[in-house]
């Protein structure tokens, strides 16, 4: 089990596991993060927390404003930025999405988020974490956050029927 570090009772903020029911309260919050990470359906929200190794939700004063999803190898998952990682066929966690409310910006909430899913990936015997960063459209202040976090570059795709283009990112353990 992950220790959870960074809950803080002096600022209101709580870390705790997400469950598939949270998906409704997630889908407001994931969608006022576009483009950064896909507009989804609350349904869609739920199998993704069903299908993650490592789901966790940031509350403040009771309501989500924070979450992350993490993916272990080997998951009935057809993302293609996912299946980019699993063509490498090195044992990865991969971070779906992390999305922190705007209000919530430049608390540190993305780092307890990372330091969870760095200790997850540790706990798993996994040799990295991966993720990808939007391009086009660009996210600098992601790009920036992930590089601090020791992620490079392993390459870039088109996704999302060439709409998008990412950063396809890993951070050795």
């Amino acid at each position: 089990m992950t220790t959870l570090r960074g809950s803080d009772a002096s600022t209101g903020h709580r870390v705790r596991p997400l469950v598939v029911a949270d998906a409704a309260a997630l889908q407001p919050l994931n969608d006022a993060a576009a483009p950064a990470v896909p507009v989804t359906p609350a349904r869609e929200l739920a199998s993704l927390i069903a299908l993650s190794s490592l789901a966790l939700g940031v509350e403040r004063d009771g309501q989500l404003v924070g979450f992350v999803l993490a993916i272990a190898p080997g998951a009935a998952y057809e993302s293609e930025n996912y299946r980019f990682f699993e063509s490498r066929e090195v044992d990865h966690l991969y971070v779906d999405r992390i999305v922190i409310a705007e209000s919530e910006r430049g608390r540190g909430l993305g780092a307890i988020l990372y330091d969870a899913v760095f200790d997850t990936a540790r706990e798993q015997g996994r040799t990295e974490v991966t993720c990808e960063v939007n391009l086009d459209p660009p996210n600098p202040g992601s790009m920036a956050f992930h590089r601090r976090r020791g992620f490079r570059e392993l390459g870039s795709q088109h996704t999302k029927g060439g709409t998008v283009t990412v950063a396809l990112l890993s951070a050795p353990l």
